[in-house]
């Protein structure tokens, strides 16, 4: 086991540790859109993160859902953690070989008895374009898909069933939609 220090709830491995098994310090706190800095604990977790960056020889990833207007960055403590981040804004996935190898990742995950490997390969495009490229929608696609097969006994997941699943608010109103023609009046 390796040499650890606690500070409060985090148990973090030694830079000696690292330095020796050459192990690249990296930390990632997720969902930081949900950190509140006008509450008692969102002042505490904003002096934690601040110690964080400022004695653990790392490099810290904060990830949340636009963050830039969530109030993480306003205040004193906003603007403490502000001049310690640099802001990488993303968006939906796009469609690349990337985007099938994550398919091909979900599908494997799958144990459905009568489904046929390669099957969601080679529906990623058609995926894509059901979840606007959003990695969560995907997943939460794929599985709505798995367990209505499951429960209807086909334990397979097809075009069919993919396109009878219900998807996300999200990917509902973010995927591109293909424009529609219609008659004007007379």
């Amino acid at each position: 086991m390796a040499p650890t220090r606690r500070r409060g709830h985090v148990v973090y491995v030694s830079s000696q540790f690292r330095a020796a098994s050459r192990a690249p310090a990296v930390g990632k706190v997720d969902e930081i859109h949900n950190l509140n800095l006008a509450t008692s604990a969102g002042e505490d977790m904003s002096d934690h993160l601040k110690y964080f960056t400022e004695h653990m020889p790392a490099t810290f990833v904060y990830a949340g859902i636009n963050v830039e207007n969530s109030g993480l960055f306003t205040g004193l403590r906003g603007r403490q953690i502000s001049a310690r981040s640099v802001l990488k804004t993303t968006g939906p996935f796009p469609f690349t070989e990337e985007w099938e190898a994550l398919v091909a990742t979900l599908e494997n995950g799958l144990r459905l008895h009568h489904h046929e490997p390669g099957t969601l390969t080679a529906q990623a495009q058609h995926l894509h374009y059901r979840t606007g490229g959003s990695i969560s929608s995907l997943s939460h696609l794929i599985r709505q898909a798995a367990i209505m097969a499951i429960l209807t006994g086909t334990e397979k997941i097809d075009r069919e069933l993919l396109n009878e699943t219900s998807i996300d608010h999200a990917a509902e109103s973010l995927a591109p939609r293909p424009a529609t023609t219609t008659a004007a009046p007379r």
